[in-house]
């Protein structure tokens, strides 16, 4: 058990030191959560490049940048589904943009504030409010808790996609 842990401890420690802090956010609840799969999604589509955005593993499978901006359209989608508003100029068709990535790093920074704010401003009887998506019931704090895992599951495809192509994470530099 003593090796386990020391071993732990090490790890942690080495990983704490390759950047200021990756594991900022982690463990402290949703927000906390929330603000760490955020600066991960934006620094990997930030560092990836332009010319990737088009790149697909294979036929039929959504690109780099039409994935960045399915997370997009899914965080303002499920966000309209709590009562909030889709933003008036968001593109009918987003993939349409998906290889201009300052347009798609724009975007997906407007909808990953979005859901901080919006978060930010429910009440706990604002979260416990039932709402129907999808022809189901759900809770507001269950919606939120969908966006949390939707992203997440979509950084971890991005990292396959970017490590294929030879693109190392920031936070693992």
């Amino acid at each position: 058990m003593k090796p386990l842990l020391l071993f732990l401890t090490l790890a942690l420690t080495a990983a704490h030191a390759q950047s200021s802090d990756p594991l900022e956010g982690l463990w402290q609840g949703y927000d906390g959560e929330w603000g760490h799969v955020s600066r991960q999604l934006v620094a990997l589509a930030e560092a990836i490049p332009a010319d990737k955005y088009a790149w697909r593993p294979g036929p039929g499978v959504r690109s780099t940048g039409e994935v960045l901006m399915h997370i997009t359209e899914a965080n303002f989608w499920l966000l309209s589904e709590t009562g909030q508003k889709m933003p008036a100029d968001f593109p009918a068709d987003a993939t349409k943009i998906a290889t201009d990535k300052p347009k798609v790093i724009d975007w997906l920074k407007r909808s990953l504030e979005a859901v901080r704010q919006a978060h930010a401003s429910e009440t706990l009887a604002d979260l416990q409010r039932k709402v129907t998506i999808e022809h189901r019931q759900a809770t507001v704090d269950g919606i939120y808790l969908r966006i949390l895992i939707h992203d997440n599951e979509h950084m971890g495809q991005l990292v396959a996609y970017a490590r294929v192509n030879g693109i190392v994470p920031p936070w693992s530099k």
